[in-house]
């Protein structure tokens, strides 16, 4: 079943896997610092104006009104949705706040570097709590839930595209490292991933009758 649903969803998994290789092999061969200081230095006048709103792509209050509005035309995909963010929300928090509870943000870290990195002004940034990336978390499981319920399996690459765009709007934005929205994207699918081959038979179990979308 799940080899199934990957391939039938290729468009989403296929370009996030060549993603997850090439961040990993960065990882592997940069320091989150150097990784840090490659995003910084490409800022631009526009892209501090969109990140910022780009950011809440994977807010918590966004993922819940999507939900909803799912809800509304499907109130077992809906439940089926809000599931997964329950499940990455907890997941997220619970290496946040148990694993890793002393797991410093960029702006702590570097707070005496000599390194001048580009910060937007009136930004409200954290210091602690970083592993991981609870937006990028909510992100990929939000996108990834929207591509697998989408009859339209062509726009999966376009799921990812928002995704990872809140991703790096989390590391652009200097809330979070490169490795934790690395992390928190595979927590998020993963998570969309079991919640829909534990919830699929159910939601549609009674397919005329609700009609579902899946």
């Amino acid at each position: 079943m799940l080899i199934r649903l990957i391939r039938s969803n290729y468009q989403f998994f296929l370009p996030y896997a060549v993603l997850l290789l090439v961040v990993g092999v960065l990882q592997l061969t940069r320091s989150q610092e150097q990784l840090m200081q490659w995003v910084n230095v490409r800022n631009t006048l526009t892209a501090d104006e969109i990140f910022p709103y780009a950011t809440y792509l994977g807010d918590g209050v966004f993922f819940v009104f999507v939900c909803l509005l799912l809800a509304i035309n499907n109130r077992r995909i809906g439940a089926m949705a809000f599931a997964s963010f329950a499940l990455s929300s907890l997941v997220s928090l619970f290496l946040k706040l148990v694993v890793f509870p002393q797991s410093v943000r960029p702006l702590k870290m570097f707070e005496h570097s000599t390194y001048q990195y580009h910060i937007i002004k009136g930004l409200d940034i954290h210091s602690y709590n970083s592993f991981p990336s609870g937006h990028t978390t909510s992100a990929f499981a939000l996108f990834g839930m929207m591509a697998l319920i989408d009859e339209r399996k062509g726009r999966g690459w376009f799921f990812l595209l928002l995704a990872a765009m809140t991703g790096y709007s989390r590391v652009y934005l200097f809330q979070h490292f490169v490795e934790d929205a690395y992390v928190g994207s595979i927590v998020g699918t993963v998570s969309t991933l079991v919640v829909y081959l534990l919830m699929y038979r159910w939601v549609t179990q009674y397919q005329k009758k609700d009609r579902p979308t899946v």
